[in-house]
């Protein structure tokens, strides 16, 4: 389980979510790991990112809910970070998914800025089944980026979209063959960083710095929203249901 960095030539690298067991679900600990990536990316010469998953399950399942599910002040600006939530974040990132790609990776997703998807792909974010608020920044980002009734169909069903769906929702650019996925996401990042780095963090300084604004203004409401639903009955039915393979019952 790891977060995997390697450099694709002297101004791309590719960021690999490595957890194919657990369908690339995220720990607390590959979380923090990932925000230092982010961190140290920032400060080095790479143009361009791609993010994608290991194998050909998952791009990511999220937070791996089998642990820790604490969420004080501190984990969540832990989480944050590790989502982009809240970052002005400069370097462009092209996003590869390989496969199902849901809970916390669509909000991982959310922060990217060219987004394929192979065809097998799925979407969604399931957090309300199981009784979890999606504080990774779904609910603040997701009308932005698909408009509102379709933002809200996935966030209050729990469904999930194949990947021609997400398509035409505007979640992802398009739908490319698996075994093309990762030519097209390197050669789209190639195609950034052969631009004006100046120019192309300019860009993205300001139209993430505006999502960023808007996510940390409701930073205490979020955290308060998440509280009220990890302190009601129906998380700790969720949760079990959840790790006990089976429907939750609600009363």
């Amino acid at each position: 389980m790891q977060i995997r960095v390697e450099a694709h030539g002297p101004h791309v690298v590719v960021v690999t979510i490595d957890n194919p067991p657990r369908l690339n679900a995220m720990s607390r600990a590959m979380m923090d790991e990932l925000g230092r990536v982010w961190d140290d990316l920032e400060r080095d010469r790479c143009r361009a990112i791609v993010l994608t998953g290991a194998g050909t399950r998952a791009f990511c399942a999220g937070a791996d809910i089998s642990g820790d599910l604490s969420a004080s002040p501190e984990t969540a600006r832990m989480v944050g970070h590790a989502l982009l939530k809240q970052d002005a974040y400069p370097k462009p990132i092209v996003a590869a998914v390989n496969g199902d790609c849901v809970g916390g990776g669509v909000e991982l997703l959310l922060s990217t800025d060219v987004r394929a998807a192979a065809p097998h792909a799925r979407f969604g974010l399931p957090e309300v089944k199981w009784s979890i608020y999606p504080f990774g920044g779904a609910p603040l980002k997701l009308p932005q980026q698909i408009g509102h009734v379709h933002a809200m169909d996935l966030l209050l069903t729990g469904r999930l979209i194949d990947a021609a769906e997400a398509a035409r929702l505007g979640l992802i650019n398009r739908v490319v063959a698996a075994d093309g996925l990762m030519a097209w996401a390197l050669e789209t990042a190639e195609a950034i960083a052969a631009n004006s780095p100046s120019a192309v963090q300019a860009v993205k300084r300001q139209i993430s710095g505006i999502i960023a604004d808007h996510a940390r203004g409701r930073e205490a409401v979020e955290q308060e929203l998440g509280d009220w639903v990890r302190a009601s009955a129906h998380f700790t039915e969720g949760v079990a249901a959840f790790r006990e393979k089976r429907p939750p019952r609600y009363d």
